[in-house]
């Protein structure tokens, strides 16, 4: 057997444990990759079935479902099955930030002035990095929830908006099922880590 230096070693000289889970390793990833396989194969099958039936909506009213985003729903005639198509988009954040940072810390020193200092907590966690150095979005998004008139605050919340810049997106499908047409969905899950 080859070892993980790239030296063959006679099968005598290596523990039978060691053996033992070379294979079952090996009888796990030969299933894991089929069913990867198969899951490419479903989601591809999945995409041009769904393309397929919009061509079909298209031609017949000269439209499509949904919006450009790809944000759909399919579902069927029973209302018991749906298939959801979604896309995220995968947000960063630019040198902008820095700048409505400062707009910001300069609001919250008037403001906060003689208040608690878990005022200024809350508003500066939006902007503090986490273990990755990822900006919070969803703080940095509140933020921008707000309708707080001071002119420092608007233009910080203008430099957040020319900050954020989309550097991708990835598109989900997503399949549920329910009993009755109103009873609650369940997700068909196919994510391993949720099976």
């Amino acid at each position: 057997m080859r070892n993980a230096q790239g030296a063959l070693w006679p099968v005598s000289m290596i523990k039978p444990e060691h053996q033992l889970e070379d294979e079952t390793v090996r009888k796990i990833m030969h299933y894991a990759t089929e069913l990867s396989e198969q899951v490419a194969r479903f989601k591809a099958h999945t995409f041009d079935d769904l393309s397929a039936f919009e061509a079909l909506l298209a031609q017949e009213y000269s439209a499509t479902k949904g919006g450009a985003k790809g944000n759909k729903t399919f579902m069927t005639y029973d209302g018991l099955k749906k298939v959801q198509v979604q896309v995220s988009d995968f947000v960063e954040f630019g040198p902008q930030l820095q700048i409505a940072k400062g707009l910001v810390d300069e609001c919250l020193n008037e403001w906060a002035e003689g208040s608690h200092e878990y005022i200024r907590a809350i508003v500066t966690r939006a902007f503090n990095t986490d273990k990755a150095g990822q900006i919070n979005r969803a703080e940095i998004f509140m933020l921008l929830r707000l309708e707080i008139e001071d002119p420092r605050w608007k233009r910080a919340m203008e430099a957040i908006r020319a900050a954020m810049r989309v550097v991708g997106s990835k598109t989900y499908v997503r399949c549920y099922e329910r009993d009755s047409w109103d009873g609650p969905w369940r997700a068909v899950t196919i994510d391993l880590a949720k099976a």
